[in-house]
């Protein structure tokens, strides 16, 4: 029997991403991981809070759970100017003063949560309405100069959602965040953030 209560607990900036890891955390054969029990929390101060006190809220919990990861956007921190690579040392290192180890990091998407919405999946089109309709939504973004032919994903993630919502009249929820946690192939994301989330999964909770 496990010395801890649950297994995962994750620190998030907003619903929206707590919606996101939900449906992520649904699919743990997707994920490559086994079946774990988490508990998912919104810090009140958002992104600026996450990066400031995550650790401190947490603190508490390091005898409960095996694990915990903070997570929140870059974009909105209030220290854009440094990396997400440099934000994510420094809040893990905050965890691990507070009790945590090794036990815990923190991952921070770039600029925003919604970069790992734009994977080429079909999926993406379905959840946010464009799915059979002309042109295709890829094309539309560039006709709208949102996407560069040669980039990966929009310039602003977060703007390219929204505006892709309110040409197909598609209200923006967080239950859309998790439709597309739970649909899209996880192997299609190469966000650096992403793959850190994912690469962090997997070693801690291996498939049994």
């Amino acid at each position: 029997m496990s010395e801890w209560e649950s297994d995962l607990v994750v620190l998030v900036s907003d619903k929206n991403m707590e919606w996101t890891v939900q449906g992520l955390l649904s699919r743990p054969s997707a994920l490559g991981i086994r079946s774990i029990t988490s508990a998912i929390y919104v810090h009140p101060e958002r992104d600026p809070g996450c990066l400031r006190n995550g650790h401190t809220f947490l603190r508490s919990m390091s005898f409960h759970f095996a694990h915990a990861i903070v997570m929140f956007d870059h974009l909105g921190s209030g220290r854009e100017q440094q990396t997400r690579e440099l934000l994510e040392r420094e809040v893990t290192e905050q965890l691990a003063s507070a009790g945590w180890g090794d036990r815990a990091v923190a991952v921070v998407p770039s600029p925003e949560l919604e970069v790992w919405i734009w994977s080429d999946s079909p999926e993406v089109d379905r959840c946010l309405g464009w799915l059979h309709k002309q042109p295709d939504l890829r094309t539309w973004l560039r006709e709208q100069g949102m996407w560069t032919s040669e980039a990966d994903k929009p310039a602003d993630p977060k703007a390219a959602t929204e505006l892709s919502l309110r040409r197909v009249k598609k209200p923006r929820s967080s239950s859309l965040y998790k439709q597309i946690a739970e649909s899209v192939s996880f192997q299609r994301c190469t966000d650096p953030a992403f793959r850190r989330f994912l690469r962090t999964l997997q070693s801690w909770f291996p498939p049994e």
